[in-house]
Order: C-alpha cells, then sequence, then structure tokens
C-alpha cells in the first residue's frame, strides 16, 4: 500500500541480529565477510544513484538494517534531501532509544512478526517477542512511519488456527484494521531444510482468519495467488488493484479512494502512466 507500481532501490549489507533457523536470505544475513564497501556506497551516492534510475524511494532490506543503523540513516537524509522516500524492511527488534533515531528518517516500514508467542521467538529466531510488539505499537501510536507487517508461515510451527487468530487479533485490538498484513509462503532453507513448504490453502485459511477478525487489508505471498494479492474495498468489496506476481493491474482507487463507493483506501497510491 505504499506506492504500488513505482520504482524502488533494495539494498542491504551483511549480518543480522536475530538467530532465526528458518532464514530465507541466510547466505546474506549469516554472511561472516562481505565486499569492501566504496565510494559506490557512500549515502550520498546511493541516493544519487536512486533518483538517476527513477526511482520513488529506496528500502533497507535482505538483511535488518537495525544493524547497520548509523549508515541507514545516513543514507536515509541524503535520500530525503532529493525527495525520495525510505523503507525499513526490519524485525522490529530494537532497544527504544534506537528505534526513536532509526525510525525518525522512514518514510514506510514493514516489520517481520515473525510468530506470536515466546516459545516460538526463542526457539527458532534466538530472540524475544515483546520488543517486537512495542516496536508496532511505537510505529502506530508514535509516528507517522507507514506500517505493514510480514508474517511468514512455517508448517507445524507457527501455522495454527489458534495463534494465526491470537496474532490478527492482537493487530486489530493494538494497531487497528487498516494495517495490511501479509502472509507469506516459507520455503526450505537454512537450518530448516527438512520442513516442508507452506501449503497455499494454509495462507488462504490464514487470510479468510485475519479477515473474519476484522482486518481490512490482508494479503498472501511467496506464491502464486492473485485473488489473495489483490487489494479490494473493504466496503463494497470490488476489486481495487489486481496484482499477479509483480505485475499490477488497472487501479480503481482514484485520491486515495474507492471509485466505486468513494471508501478511503488506507495507505498512499500514485497515479501511474
Amino acid at each position: 500500500h505504499f506506492y504500488p507500481g513505482t520504482t524502488i532501490l533494495s539494498f542491504g549489507t551483511a549480518g543480522c541480529n536475530l538467530g532465526c533457523k528458518f532464514c530465507q536470505n541466510w547466505n546474506i544475513s549469516k554472511a561472516r565477510t562481505q565486499d569492501r564497501l566504496t565510494k559506490n556506497a557512500l549515502p550520498k551516492q546511493i541516493a544519487l544513484d536512486a533518483k538517476s534510475h527513477g526511482c520513488s524511494s529506496v528500502a533497507f532490506t535482505y538483511n535488518d538494517p537495525v544493524i547497520f543503523a548509523e549508515y541507514a540513516i545516513d543514507t536515509a537524509i541524503e535520500c530525503k534531501k532529493l525527495g525520495l522516500h525510505t523503507v525499513a524492511v526490519s524485525a522490529g527488534y530494537i532497544t527504544e532509544l534506537a528505534r526513536e533515531d532509526f525510525f525518525s528518517v522512514m518514510s514506510a516500514a514493514n516489520i517481520d512478526l515473525k510468530g506470536f508467542s515466546e516459545k516460538f521467538y526463542k526457539q527458532y529466531s534466538m530472540a524475544h517477542l515483546k520488543p517486537v510488539l512495542e516496536t508496532l505499537k511505537y510505529l502506530v501510536n508514535k509516528t507517522k512511519v507507514w506500517l505493514e507487517i510480514t508474517n511468514l508461515v512455517i508448517p507445524n510451527v507457527n501455522d495454527s488456527t489458534k495463534e494465526i487468530d491470537l496474532m490478527t487479533r492482537w493487530i486489530r485490538d493494538h494497531l487497528g484494521t487498516e494495517i495490511p498484513l501479509h502472509f507469506s509462503a516459507f520455503h526450505p532453507d537454512f537450518k530448516m531444510t527438512d520442513t516442508p513448504p507452506t501449503p497455499p490453502e494454509t495462507l488462504t485459511k490464514a487470510r479468510e482468519i485475519a479477515l473474519a477478525n476484522g482486518l481490512h487489508y490482508v494479503y498472501t505471498g511467496n506464491v502464486h495467488d492473485p485473488a489473495g494479492s489483490s487489494t479490494y474495498c473493504p466496503n463494497c468489496k470490488k476489486l481495487l488493484l489486481e496484482r499477479n506476481w509483480y505485475e499490477l493491474g488497472q487501479s480503481y482507487i482514484k485520491d486515495g479512494k474507492c471509485q466505486y463507493c468513494n471508501y478511503k483506501i488506507s495507505g498512499y497510491f500514485a497515479v501511474l502512466s
């Protein structure tokens, strides 16, 4: 819901502050060495390159940007000078003081809510759930950062109906109904190569639970599911923006509203030629 259809420059470094056994980017996040940064990776140069390639935003992603927070902040400042938006893709596992500095220069954030129990976070991510929930509440209540949430659904680990129900009710009660939620398919990787991929029907069921609990914008990801990845009006239920993998269909959102019933659609939507 953050300028869909526009071009974004994505980049990251190496390393992570979590120890997820299921990491889908482990060759980056667990890297012990990386190419030496050159003048091409200076904050100002990244912003200039994004601008010259027609990007409207720069995303800090692939590995968690909170571990290179100072570098990300400096880069975000240079991006803002050129009128570029900044996006953080993060697990939200960050201390209170650092959180304030880091998100003060971000336009949008996609936070990975990896599960919804302390047991899951300790066993599978070597972390804790509470700091992530605090980050989510902070972003909604204390900032103007556009927020979306991604949940990687892992078979027989965090895919129970009970856990999905509890998580989506918590999002509704503490963050509101307007936060887009993405249920993403797991593929066997890193230390969980014996775990099977997420069946598409599991994602569909999770989406149905979230919608039944009152969330307005719920999506499936990492699977081919045009119906589950498209945007619908919460009021009249009409299709507003069709997605087929990374291809966008015609948009029926005008001036941030449904063209059929004039309902306000949460997010930022560019006028695409």
